[in-house]
């Protein structure tokens, strides 16, 4: 059953919603304008009655963003799961088809699931031979200043992208549940959020180029190991441990001729998860008008 859906088309060269509707309890919001008044974006923030998504609650979402077009779909906050209410999960679809050299960027706050929450999503993009993508998804441990670390029964994100039509280009599900002999506290040890951040299309070249490049000198930092003289120094049981790396991420290609670019990340707090954010897509404001996450 469909909750919201938005089109987007050009009219007199400008990029304008020409259809918008959504009902209870999804609400959009699109501002007249965001950032530069040379750029041709259009913005929707979605927000929920109540501040966040109820135990049982279904919400379909339909987007469509013509020929030519960029659009941006943002969150005011992170998208709250409350505590689920018997076996009743909460689940949200959306569905975004993205014209010929259109650009769609889904740059939500975070996911956080309080203690027992149940919760899937899927996420399905129809791209173009020319279409661009940005997708930021990730999701924190819970509510930290209540004690609750990865304290869900379920989390369940699963991306969907395919090309011209229905040929697969990118498949992926991130599974999370209570286990019987080990809970997912346990698997994550001290990481509080993971992410994983899409780059698709000609639009986001240098943003592909430059991620790559970044995240293999972080990594190359946050691995090295210590050396003495000309021979690596191995840390014994008397030594002092080596330090947890506080960061971890990898960045891998996909689709035909590398189009795509995909890289996963694990981080011990949620302001580092912003930051990297922040600077990874920060040469991105001429296109949207604002810097995302700033």
């Amino acid at each position: 059953m469909e909750i919201g859906k938005v089109i987007v088309e050009k009219v007199r060269g400008k990029a304008t919603v020409t259809k918008c509707f959504s009902k209870y309890p999804l609400k959009f919001i699109i501002p007249r304008k965001v950032g530069s008044s040379k750029t041709d974006a259009v913005w929707i923030y979605t927000i929920t009655y109540g501040g966040g998504i109820v135990s049982g609650d279904s919400i379909t979402c339909d987007i469509t963003i013509g020929d030519g077009c960029t659009t941006v779909l943002a969150t005011q906050a992170s998208t709250k799961v409350y505590k689920a209410v018997g076996s009743k999960n909460s689940e949200q679809v959306l569905e975004a088809r993205i014209g010929n050299n259109a650009f769609l960027a889904v740059i939500p706050d975070p996911v956080t699931c309080f203690s027992t929450a149940k919760y899937s999503q899927k996420q399905v993009f129809k791209v173009m031979s020319d279409s661009s993508l940005l997708l930021v998804d990730w999701v924190t441990s819970g509510r930290h200043e209540r004690g609750e670390k990865w304290d869900f029964d379920l989390y369940r994100s699963t991306n969907h992208i395919f090309h011209n039509g229905d040929e697969p280009l990118f498949l992926d599900t991130v599974f999370l549940e209570q286990g019987t002999c080990a809970g997912i506290a346990e698997h994550m040890q001290d990481y509080q959020v993971i992410a994983m951040v899409i780059l698709l299309g000609p639009k986001l070249k240098h943003v592909q180029n430059q991620i790559q490049e970044d995240v293999k000198k972080i990594m190359s930092q946050s691995l090295h190991m210590p050396t003495i003289g000309s021979r690596q120094y191995t840390i014994t049981h008397n030594d002092q441990r080596l330090t947890k790396p506080s960061f971890l991420a990898s960045c891998s290609v996909f689709g035909p001729k590398g189009i795509g670019v995909v890289t996963r990340i694990a981080a011990m707090t949620t302001e580092s998860m912003y930051n990297f954010l922040q600077h990874q897509l920060s040469s991105m404001e001429p296109l949207l008008g604002v810097q995302p996450y700033c």
